[in-house]
């Protein structure tokens, strides 16, 4: 009796250490296929790989991370080996399913298994291995928050040709020619930004990001309007962003300073009726809608005239606007780029809140303001759905 309770007593032992040991296999498995399928349909939104490129990122990952838990208790002679078996029992699909507008969506799919060699005790009833699975799916959405519409309307006053503190960074420093006694001689100096220069980039920054939320340019449109001592032709409200950088990108710096029929302009075109028709044409949704106000000094001009109340009749005319723009639902984000008091007064004031208002001292803080209100105006999205 001895002879044979001894077997089953001892399998029955081996079992009880298998089944931990099993548990703690699945646990880690689990959380790999996770991790892999996450990093698949995060890296599909955010990096903008190709299908074929986030399987090979998810398999990878996950024979990584496998591989770094086996290695603990294994030659690596014996780590490599089980890492190649755990990668040839790896499956990763990937469907990707065209959503409203620019929208795609990525459904990704990890499944995996290996076998977990059991100890000596088991093996008396003649299993050697078991096999452990596990499956994950995450889902992955790129898209802009919402169908919108934005206005720029910017200072290209005189004062914006002046240079910053940024030494420009494709193009550092600049030959300078000077007198020295009765000859002109030349010399290497710094190359700072002006205004209107940092002005252009951190606009390429907003725009940029508008772009990757909207590829096939059918969520977000895009205007602009430029002012200094007077309104500037306009680029009307289109489909995409590239007339506005392209309009920005061939402003001057010349004038003095008047924003109120710039930002007048903005409202009136991106509250219209119309504007609410493009979209449900084209996307058939009912569209957010921005303005983003920028200044570097103190309105000075009003209606193309100079007098001692000029620049307050501006703020007035503007604070109008900015007041119908707060009631109809528009967001309004400001910037002040190096601008002073009375100038930051009037764009707190027009901001929709505080934390859409930016003081930006330097072209480094104009270019991250530029750059955090496209952020906020297009969204992605990564879950976890299984």
């Amino acid at each position: 009796m001895a002879a044979i309770a001894l077997p089953v007593i001892l399998a029955t032992g081996g079992v009880a250490i298998d089944a931990t040991n099993l548990i703690m296999a699945k646990n880690h498995l689990q959380d790999a296929t996770d991790s892999a399928a996450l990093a698949a349909s995060s890296a599909l939104v955010n990096q903008n790989i190709s299908i074929a490129d986030a399987k090979l990122l998810a398999a990878n990952y996950l024979k990584a991370q496998m591989y770094n838990w086996n290695s603990s208790g294994t030659t690596d002679k014996e780590a490599k080996e089980l890492a190649q078996e755990f990668a040839s029992n790896t499956a990763v699909d990937i469907k990707e399913v065209a959503g409203l507008g620019n929208n795609k969506n990525f459904y990704v799919d990890v499944s995996t298994k290996f076998d977990v060699a059991l100890n000596p005790l088991t093996q008396i009833i003649g299993q050697k291995t078991a096999s452990v699975s596990s499956r994950s799916k995450s889902e992955a959405s790129t898209e802009a928050k919402n169908a919108l519409s934005m206005y720029l309307v910017l200072d290209q006053s005189g004062s914006m040709g002046e240079n910053t503190a940024t030494v420009n960074p494709d193009a550092p420093t600049k030959q300078e020619s000077y007198t020295c006694g009765k000859k002109t001689c030349v010399r290497t100096v710094d190359n700072y930004l002006t205004k209107i220069a940092a002005l252009k980039l951190a606009t390429a920054n907003l725009l940029t990001q508008l772009k990757n939320a909207d590829t096939t340019s059918s969520l977000v449109r895009t205007g602009a309007v430029s002012y200094s001592s007077k309104m500037m032709t306009p680029t009307a409200l289109a489909w995409g962003v590239t007339g506005v950088q392209t309009y920005v990108n061939a402003l001057p710096a010349s004038g003095s300073t008047d924003s109120s029929a710039a930002f007048a302009k903005a409202y009136t075109d991106v509250s219209a009726s119309t504007e609410n028709t493009a979209h449900k044409n084209k996307n058939g949704q009912v569209p957010t809608k921005y303005i983003v106000f920028m200044t570097d000094g103190d309105n000075n001009y009003y209606n193309n005239k100079s007098t001692s109340t000029s620049g307050d009749q501006s703020d007035t005319a503007t604070r109008k606007s900015c007041d119908d723009a707060r009631k109809a639902g528009i967001q309004v984000y400001t910037i002040a780029f190096m601008a002073p008091t009375r100038g930051q007064t009037l764009l707190k004031y027009c901001a929709t809140s505080t934390d859409h208002y930016f003081a930006a001292e330097n072209a480094n803080e104009l270019s991250d303001a530029f750059k955090y209100i496209g952020e906020k105006a297009s969204n992605m999205m990564v879950r976890l759905t299984q």
